[in-house]
């Protein structure tokens, strides 16, 4: 007997939970100055309940190639980064209107 997700009642091969939950995500990336006039990428609104922030902070510094780190629920870059951070969140399988 398969597995019954206590959240929506469906199994849970076909549980939508954690896309209706990424959906209602308002997602807002940012840049700042930081110390010694360098900018850092900043990507607020993550819910650290439905998303991973430790395993999406490290694929999105391997591919960007550049340090980082995530507290508070929110996820620091080094460098200038919003443009290529939007698409690669969208190939993630967040959806472009939850982005602010």
């Amino acid at each position: 007997m398969t597995e019954v997700c206590s959240v929506c009642g469906l199994p849970k091969d076909l549980c939508i939970c954690g896309t209706i939950s990424q959906e209602n995500q308002k997602i807002k990336i940012y840049t700042k100055r930081v110390s010694f006039k360098k900018v850092v990428t900043m990507i607020s609104g993550l819910d650290p309940k439905v998303a991973d922030l430790k395993t999406i902070t490290k694929q999105l510094k391997n591919k960007l190639a550049c340090g980082g780190t995530y507290k508070d629920d929110t996820i620091e870059l080094q460098g200038d980064h919003v443009d290529k951070v939007k698409k690669m969140l969208i190939e993630l399988g967040f959806p472009e209107s939850s982005f602010v």
